[in-house]
C-alpha cells in the first residue's frame, strides 16, 4: 500500500503527470469539458459525420448522398485550429487607407492631434481616434498632441478632462503634450477681428427661423439667401463685436458669422457660427470671456501636418481649409476615416444618461456599457482593442461591427497572455471517503499549459473538494460525461479519477447539498476532466462574488426596438453567483498583475484592479471589479471561453 500511495503522490507533481492528466487534455468547446485527445477526436469525427449527414439528408441530390458520406466519414478528420498569433501592430499604418495619407504628404516630423470635447466620458469608438493618431504619429517618428477642446464652458466638467487623459494612457500612448483650446482665446480673438477686417466676418441677430429660411427652409427647397446683415461695415461688425465682448448683448441676441459662400452646395460652407455669447464662467479662464469660439473657428497653433478625423467632417474640410487660407500660412492636410461602433450598444451621451440616472445600470462604468471606462472595469486589456482597431485596418467606410466579433478578438487575445485557474460558481461539496492519505498534499499546476513562462503553482489537495453544480447529476444519461451516482470523471491534476456513491439534498429546496464519492482507482482514462477547488480552513481558497455580463440590450438595434431602447433592457443582462469559490493561486495572479503587461499596464502593479485577469477554466475569463475590498473579492466576465451560438 505505501508503494501505492507513493506513485500516486507523485502524480500530483506536474512533471510526472500522465498525458491525459490536466496539461495535455483539451477543451470540447461544445460541451465545455476537458477530455484527452483522443476522446475530443472521437467526438469531433462523430459530430462531423452525424452533420454531414443531415446535410445530405437536405440535399437534393439524394442519390449522391450516401456515397459522399461514406467517403467524409472513412477519409476525413477533424482539423485542429491552428495556433493564431497576433497581426502585426503597425500593419494598420504600412498599407490601405493611413499609408495613402502619408505618401500624400511625406514630411518629417509628423505632427498629429487628438481632439477631444471633454463635456462627457469616451467610448469604444475613440479608441479607434486614439489609435489612428497617436498610432500614426508613433509610426512615423512625430509626436501626438492631446488636445482638448474646450470651447463649451456649459457642458464641461473636470471629471471629463481626468477620464480622457487617463484612457489615453491606459490604451499605451504618451502625449507630446496636453493643450487646450482655451491657452488660446487671445490669440483666437485677433484672429476674429482680423476676419472681421478683411470682411469675411460679421455679426448676425437672426434667430433660428431666419437662418434655416436663409439656408433653404425645412427641405431645403426654397432659394439660399445671405443675411440682410451680412452688408454692415467693417467698422460696425467690430464694434458689435466688442460689444459682444465685453457683455453688452445676452446669449442668442448676437453671434459672428463668418462671410463665406451662400451659392456653395456644401452646407459646411453657408455662413457658419465663429463666435457665441454665453454667460457662464469656463473652468480654466474664469469669467473672463463672455464670448467663446465655436467648433467649426477654433485653429489649432502646434503645428498640425496630418489632421485626422471621423468622416462626418468631411464636409467640414472645405470650411477647414477656406478659413485657414483667410488667417493662417501654414495649411494641416484634413483626411477623414470611417468611424468604429459596435452593435447592440448605446454611445449617445443622452442615452447613457438616462441608463445611469435610471439606475438600470451601476454607473458611468458599468460594465455592460461600451465607454471605456466601463470597457475598462470590465476587464478588457487595452492591448486586446488595439489589436482589435487594428484588425479591422482604417478606411473611409463607416463600421458597425458585430459584438462577437470585439470578443472573438479579446478571447483570443487572453487567451495567450493570461493565466489559468480553477474557479467554480456554484459549489456542492464533494466528500472523497477514501482520500485520507492524500488530504493536505500539494499539487502542482501550470498557470498555462500553453506558456511554460508563466510558472506554476501549489494547490492543497483536500478530502472535501467543491464542484460545480452543473457538474453533477442526481440521473445519470448516456450523452453526460460528468459525474453522477456510479459515474466517473476525473479531477484535473488529482492523482485518480472520482465516482459518486450518494448523495444527499435539501428537502425545502430540492437542491443537492453534499456528493459522497471514492477514488477510482481501476479507470486509468475517464472521459472527462472538471475544475474543482480545495475545501476547508487552510486551503487557500477563498470565497468571491462573480458577475456574468451578458448584452445589456435584446436586441442588435436598441435604437429600433418598440417603445424605445428602454424597452429593449435585456432582464437577465447581469447574472450574480455570490458564494462562488476560487483556488489559492489566485493570491499569486493578483500579486504578479497586471496580466499582461501592455499598452498602458507596461509595468508590475501598474494598472487596477481590472489589471487582475485569469482563465477561470471550463468557465470564462475573468478579471478583479473594482468593488473588491481586502475582505471580499468581485470578478466580473471579460468573455466567455467561446462564442455564444445564440449571439451569433
Amino acid at each position: 500500500m505505501p508503494d501505492a500511495v507513493a506513485d500516486a503522490a507523485a502524480k500530483l507533481q506536474l512533471g510526472d503527470a500522465p498525458a491525459d492528466n490536466g496539461a495535455k487534455l483539451q477543451l470540447d468547446e461544445e460541451t465545455g469539458e476537458w477530455v484527452s485527445k483522443g476522446e475530443l477526436k472521437k467526438r469531433l469525427a462523430k459530430r462531423a459525420k452525424k452533420a454531414l449527414k443531415e446535410k445530405n439528408k437536405d440535399a437534393n441530390d439524394t442519390s449522391a448522398a450516401p456515397k459522399a458520406a461514406q467517403d467524409a466519414a472513412t477519409t476525413k478528420k477533424p482539423k485542429e485550429k491552428a495556433e493564431e498569433g497576433p497581426l502585426d501592430p503597425d500593419a494598420m499604418f504600412k498599407q490601405g487607407f493611413l499609408n495613402d495619407v502619408y505618401n500624400e504628404r511625406p514630411v518629417k516630423p509628423v505632427f498629429t492631434r487628438f481632439p477631444p470635447e471633454p463635456n462627457g466620458f469616451l467610448h469604444i469608438g475613440h479608441a479607434k481616434a486614439i489609435a489612428v493618431n497617436f498610432g500614426f504619429a508613433r509610426y512615423h517618428g512625430g509626436k501626438c498632441y492631446l488636445r482638448f477642446d474646450d470651447t463649451n464652458p456649459e457642458a464641461e466638467e473636470e471629471i471629463y478632462f481626468t477620464a480622457i487623459e487617463e484612457m489615453v494612457r491606459w490604451l499605451g500612448f504618451e502625449p507630446y503634450k496636453v493643450t487646450y483650446s482655451s491657452d488660446n482665446f487671445d490669440r483666437l480673438y485677433e484672429l476674429a477681428e482680423k476676419l472681421i477686417g478683411l470682411g469675411k466676418a460679421y455679426v448676425c441677430h437672426c434667430g433660428d427661423e431666419e437662418i434655416k429660411l436663409q439656408r433653404g427652409g425645412e427641405k431645403g427647397t426654397s432659394p439660399r439667401y445671405r443675411c440682410k446683415h451680412a452688408e454692415q461695415s467693417v467698422e460696425e461688425n467690430l464694434q458689435k463685436f466688442r460689444d459682444m465682448r465685453d457683455g453688452k448683448y445676452k446669449p442668442r441676441e448676437a453671434f459672428l458669422r463668418m462671410k463665406q459662400d451662400i451659392t456653395d452646395g456644401n452646407p459646411q460652407m453657408w455662413d457658419l457660427a465663429a463666435y457665441r455669447v454665453l454667460d457662464k464662467p469656463h473652468h480654466r479662464t474664469g469669467s473672463k470671456w463672455k464670448i467663446y469660439p465655436s467648433y467649426d473657428f477654433t485653429r489649432n497653433f502646434e503645428g498640425i501636418t496630418h489632421s485626422l478625423c471621423t468622416t462626418e467632417f468631411f464636409l467640414s474640410r472645405t470650411s477647414y481649409e477656406w478659413l485657414n487660407k483667410q488667417l493662417v500660412e501654414f495649411q494641416p492636410m484634413q483626411r477623414e476615416y470611417g468611424r468604429l461602433s459596435i452593435s447592440g450598444a448605446v454611445l449617445s451621451k443622452r442615452k447613457l444618461k438616462e441608463l445611469v440616472d435610471k439606475k438600470i445600470v451601476r454607473g458611468w462604468d458599468d460594465p455592460r456599457l461600451y465607454t471605456l471606462i466601463a470597457v475598462r472595469r470590465r476587464g478588457v486589456p487595452p492591448g486586446a482593442i488595439l489589436e482589435f482597431v487594428n484588425e479591422l485596418g482604417v478606411t473611409t467606410s463607416n463600421s458597425i461591427i458585430q459584438v462577437t466579433r470585439f470578443e472573438q478578438t479579446i478571447r483570443r487575445y487572453l487567451e495567450r497572455t493570461v493565466p489559468r485557474l480553477m474557479l467554480v460558481l456554484d459549489p456542492v461539496p464533494v466528500v472523497i471517503e477514501d482520500a485520507d492519505e492524500f488530504d493536505g498534499t500539494e499539487v502542482t499546476a501550470p498557470f498555462s499549459p500553453k506558456n511554460p513562462a508563466m510558472g506554476d503553482h501549489k494547490i492543497k489537495f483536500t478530502k472535501t473538494v467543491y464542484i460545480d453544480r452543473s457538474d453533477f447529476r442526481e440521473v445519470d444519461s448516456k450523452d453526460y460525461f460528468r459525474l453522477a451516482p456510479g459515474k466517473t470523471v476525473g479531477l484535473l491534476q488529482a492523482p485518480f479519477p472520482i465516482k459518486a456513491t450518494s448523495f444527499t439534498k435539501d428537502e425545502a429546496t430540492g437542491k443537492v447539498t453534499e456528493v459522497r464519492a471514492v477514488f477510482d482507482r481501476e479507470t486509468k482514462k475517464p472521459k472527462t476532466f472538471i475544475q474543482w477547488v480545495p475545501a476547508g480552513e487552510g486551503s487557500g481558497s477563498r470565497k468571491c462574488e462573480v458577475r456574468l455580463y451578458n448584452p445589456l440590450f435584446k436586441s442588435d438595434n436598441p435604437a429600433a426596438a418598440e417603445g424605445g431602447y428602454l424597452n429593449d433592457i435585456n432582464p437577465e443582462s447581469e447574472v450574480v453567483y455570490p458564494n462562488a469559490v476560487i483556488e489559492s493561486g489566485f493570491d499569486e495572479v493578483r500579486a504578479r498583475a497586471p496580466w499582461p503587461e501592455a499598452a498602458g499596464e507596461d509595468k508590475q502593479h501598474k494598472g487596477g484592479p481590472e489589471s487582475v485577469r485569469f482563465q477561470g477554466m471550463r468557465v470564462a475569463y475573468f478579471a478583479v471589479d473594482s468593488d473588491s475590498t481586502d475582505d471580499k473579492i468581485v470578478l466580473n466576465r471579460i468573455v466567455s471561453l467561446k462564442e455564444d451560438k445564440e449571439k451569433s
